[in-house]
């Protein structure tokens, strides 16, 4: 599979591992989470980016257990940087999204993997373990999984921005004050907008509980594995210029096209 193209049985077996990966990466979650953490910062005493040893151990984790179950795959992941593969093929690994959420007590954070061939998504997962819900998305669809169900997601797709939910983790993640003003000129013309969610607010864009996520700054493994599952479902996710945001930076993801396109002529 060095450098062919993934086929859909690939991917779908691919996704498969992935998920059983997820179950023991969320045990070790569930061990720290709203327990007494040792917190530490990895920017200067200016910035909070918080990172835990929960952070650390699921990374290791499913760094193990995604080469094992694909030895050519390379792995992109927030805490341990690169690991080339032999193909062009690699997974994304955010082991907590949400980390100042997760410290919190709060669970709205969630684990994130995604799998990338070139510049192609082609599949990705969210794990909440506190509430055992899994969120996944590919070519096959988006479905959530959860209390011994599966069932398929789809975004609102007559929702315009008058009546659009608006989330976003915070105002404080806007790289510059026209970012930040784009932002609130959208802000004002929908129905609600509200603060938090990281992760977790894409998936309920997914799951057709709220219409919109607008957030800056995000770096590829927090918003990669996300793409697919907001795709399926029938929303629209890109940056600024309208381009599926695989770099990160500037995101707005919508429940469908009219509402993106109400929002991209706003910027």
């Amino acid at each position: 599979m060095d450098k062919a193209t993934l086929t859909e049985q690939d991917v779908a077996e691919a996704l498969n591992f992935a998920q059983q990966a997820m179950q023991g990466a969320g045990e070790i979650a569930r061990r720290y989470f709203r327990q007494p953490l040792q917190v530490e910062n990895k920017l200067d005493e200016h910035s909070f980016d918080p990172v835990t040893q929960a952070d650390r151990e699921i990374e290791a984790y499913l760094r193990a257990e995604l080469t094992r179950c694909c030895p050519t795959f390379g792995v992109i992941g927030e805490e341990d940087g690169i690991t080339p593969g032999t193909s062009d093929s690699n997974w994304i690994i955010d082991p907590i999204d949400g980390t100042k959420a997760f410290i919190s007590g709060f669970p709205t954070w969630g684990i994130l993997v995604g799998l990338q061939q070139a510049d192609q998504v082609l599949a990705g997962l969210m794990y909440q373990p506190a509430t055992d819900e899994l969120f996944y998305g590919s070519a096959a669809g988006a479905f959530l999984q959860e209390k011994g169900r599966t069932f398929a997601m789809q975004s609102r797709q007559d929702v315009r921005l008058e009546e659009a939910l608006l989330y976003c983790t915070h105002e404080s993640m806007f790289a510059n004050a026209e970012h930040l003003a784009s932002f609130r000129k959208v802000a004002a013309k929908a129905r609600l907008q509200r603060f938090g969610g990281d992760c977790y607010a894409y998936c309920m864009l997914a799951l057709g509980q709220i219409d919109l996520v607008i957030e800056d700054t995000l770096q590829p493994y927090d918003i990669v594995p996300l793409i697919p599952i907001i795709e399926a479902a029938g929303g629209v996710i890109t940056d600024a210029e309208g381009k599926r945001p695989l770099e990160g930076g500037f995101v707005v993801a919508a429940a469908n096209q009219q509402l993106h396109a109400e929002v991209m002529a706003l910027l």
